[in-house]
C-alpha cells in the first residue's frame, strides 16, 4: 500500500469553478468553499489524493479538471 502512496505523491489537479453555487445544496457550496474556490473561472491546484478525488466527484457539474 505504501507503493500506491509514493506513486502519486506529486501529482496535482487543477480545478477550476466553471459554474455558480447559487442554488445548490449547502453541502455542494461548503465543499467549493473547501476547495478553495470562490469566483466563477478562479483556478486552484490541489494534491491529487482520494479525498480531494471525492470532494471534486461531489461538485463535478460545477467544476472542470485538469492534471498537471
Amino acid at each position: 500500500m505504501a507503493k500506491k502512496a509514493e506513486k502519486q505523491e506529486g501529482k496535482k489537479l487543477v480545478v477550476t469553478l466553471v459554474k455558480s453555487t447559487a442554488g445548490r445544496l449547502v453541502k455542494q457550496q461548503r465543499t467549493v468553499e473547501a476547495l478553495g474556490l470562490k469566483k466563477i473561472r478562479q483556478s486552484v491546484t490541489v494534491d491529487d489524493t482520494p479525498a480531494m478525488r471525492g470532494m471534486i466527484r461531489t461538485v463535478s457539474h460545477l467544476v472542470t479538471v485538469v492534471e498537471a
